[in-house]
């Protein structure tokens, strides 16, 4: 959809954001660039390159008469999922990349950005328009995921380095008492309306019937989370999905990611290093599979994401991503775009499941009500959380 924005504003918009990227990496060592420890977790040098690489492939190549590439290897090297670009790095090798240097990726980025610039002076058409929007908001997602990946990759570490000593708010704490917000039963408008911008998957704007149900206010604390562990959450397999069960087997998982302990003590590594675990902060870095199940220990459920959308005014949001009950599925009148472009949501719709809200790493432009992040049920190194909800019957 098309945003409303002067020349200037869209040039303000885009520059701000490119800058922000790198700030991010500012506390980094040059070896901290490189390493893939999973799949999921891509390498910084990838990130600076690949967001590069989104304005190169999608605006310059398009839209710039003569466009010269940095360097045509990199449209291979770069390309994350656009199978309609062509060819890509395997996901699971972003790692291997030693060359080209991150002296060289930021080179990539000073080229792209100077001929962006020069390029955004100009009346643009409104699909070229919409795409440099789209490409700002994309890197956007990729300054979250910088910060979350690079949390893994240093948390790989048995040294446990700090990203920033000062890096404090994954510790910040609600300051309202827990209680419980009713919802009655009715027809609510679901989905994204309005101006400004929105991914895709949040457009299709249409109505649900929810029967009557309560919300809390407040997230689940790592003071809750270890009753459940105390209590043998880990060990009762009548809390869990089958799924969910093998996995916490096959992999021996007994408590949230980046949780350690140490001579009796709980510890937490964060982006400041390692802490002990502060009671009283919302629970984080948990799977849906341990948050469906620490819901049914204590005899409630996950909210779907048309509850959580419907509620989400009645109570603060924006600590933690949500995991909601709800399947990552189109909505009724979603319409997949054309082209490169298309892939960008649509084909994912499938054995995901969709969180709600924003984290302490989310970009504030992305925190809206309607933004439907999505994963598979059994990843956990976003700062993810639990909400409770029951049925009123």
């Amino acid at each position: 959809m098309l945003v409303e924005c002067s020349a200037k504003e869209l040039t303000t918009f885009y520059s701000e954001v490119r800058h922000y990227t790198e700030r991010i990496c500012k506390p980094l060592e040059i070896e901290d660039y490189v390493p893939q420890p999973v799949v999921d977790v891509s390498p910084p040098k990838w990130h600076l390159a690949h967001t590069t690489w989104f304005f190169e492939e999608f605006v310059l190549r398009k839209f710039l008469k003569d466009y010269r590439p940095f360097d045509e290897k990199y449209r291979y090297l770069f390309n994350s999922y656009y199978n309609s670009v062509g060819d890509k790095t395997p996901r699971n090798q972003r790692g291997f990349l030693s060359r080209p240097t991150v002296a060289e990726v930021f080179r990539y980025r000073s080229y792209v950005d100077e001929k962006m610039l020069r390029f955004l002076e100009k009346e643009l058409p409104d699909e070229a328009k919409e795409l440099v929007i789209l490409g700002i908001n994309h890197e956007q997602q990729h300054q979250e995921l910088l910060l979350t990946d690079l949390k893994y990759i240093l948390h790989q570490n048995p040294l446990f380095p700090a990203y920033k000593e000062d890096f404090a708010p994954e510790e910040i704490t609600e300051s309202q008492k827990p209680d419980f917000v009713v919802i009655e039963q009715g027809v609510y408008e679901i989905g994204f309306s309005g101006k400004g911008f929105c991914f895709d998957n949040e457009l299709g704007r249409h109505k649900v019937f929810l029967h009557d149900f309560s919300i809390r206010n407040t997230l689940v604390t790592n003071a809750e989370y270890l009753e459940f562990m105390e209590d043998g959450g880990y060990r009762n397999f009548n809390l869990w999905h089958s799924e969910g069960w093998d996995w916490i087997n096959q992999n021996r998982i007994e408590a949230p990611l980046y949780w350690h302990k140490i001579d009796g003590e709980w510890f937490n590594f964060t982006l400041s290093g390692l802490r002990k675990i502060k009671p009283e902060a919302p629970i984080t870095h948990v799977s849906f599979y341990e948050a469906s199940a620490f819901a049914e220990w204590k005899g409630m459920r996950l909210p779907t994401e048309f509850e959580w959308e419907v509620a989400s005014d009645l109570f603060n949001w924006g600590l933690r991503w949500e995991w909601t009950n709800s399947a990552y599925l189109p909505y009724p009148f979603f319409k997949k775009l054309p082209g490169a472009v298309g892939e960008y949501n649509g084909k994912f719709m499938v054995n995901q499941m969709v969180l709600r809200g924003a984290s302490i790493a989310t970009p504030t432009d992305h925190s809206r009500k309607t933004y439907r992040n999505f994963f598979h049920p059994h990843l956990r190194w976003q700062f993810t959380g639990i909400r409770l909800a029951r049925s009123i019957e």
